[in-house]
């Protein structure tokens, strides 16, 4: 039985719609947040369960394709697809629970601070975006640069825990609202490393190099 390309095509493209729904969902959660939109934030939660769905049906088509017997880069095709279909799927998560958080501080007096999580939301975001156009267009040379960004994000994070905490030590009242916004950029911190993961999964699929737990750093 010959390997039905049209059907790896199809597994593709539910890849890359799945993508664009959970990048947008990330925008909608964080959006929502920074704009105090309780509208925006339950526009955010339903486009879970279409994530969701689509991983269910990405994991329907390569269960299809394995049964094919693959050659070896239709078969890491395949594998590292549904290794992406889940860091998405997990990306979704992230973006409920900034959603969900939102819609909980929006019931609260807006608490001035000094986080940046629009720029966070872009890092991730663009990290995101990049992983997945190497793992399309087999840019490994993009893939790899994606990996080192991870740590601007973590460095971020770990700021606004530090700006956090000190509001929290300031005065009681502060302590609900900063630890729900603890978790929004704790979730952007793990989008970030769902980005890297598949950065590091397109490099698998392209080069048939398994470079995590690697020194992928491009000085």
């Amino acid at each position: 039985m010959a390997f039905d390309q049209q059907a790896l095509a199809q597994y593709k493209e539910k890849l890359l719609i799945m993508a664009s729904h959970a990048e947008g969902m990330v925008t909608r959660a964080v959006r929502a947040h920074l704009d105090r939109d309780e509208p925006l934030a339950n526009q955010a939660l339903e486009t879970d369960k279409t994530i969701d769905q689509f991983e269910i049906q990405i994991d329907r088509i390569a269960l299809g394709l394995l049964a094919q017997a693959p050659g070896e880069f239709e078969l890491r095709q395949v594998t590292c697809g549904m290794k992406i279909a889940r860091e998405l799927e997990r990306v979704g998560d992230e973006a409920t629970t900034i959603a969900r958080r939102a819609v909980e501080l929006m019931a609260l007096p807006a608490l001035p601070t000094p986080l940046n999580i629009a720029e966070m939301t872009f890092l991730a975001n663009a990290m995101l975006k990049d992983a997945l156009d190497a793992f399309v267009s087999g840019n490994t040379v993009l893939a790899r640069g994606v990996i080192p960004r991870d740590s601007r994000v973590d460095e971020m994070n770990q700021t606004h825990q530090d700006n956090l905490t000190e509001l929290m030590e300031a005065s009681s009242e502060n302590i609900q609202r900063c630890q729900h916004l603890a978790v929004i950029s704790k979730c952007l911190e793990r989008i970030a490393d769902h980005a890297k993961n598949i950065a590091e999964d397109a490099v698998l699929l392209h080069e048939a190099k398994d470079i995590r737990h690697t020194d992928t750093s491009t000085g």
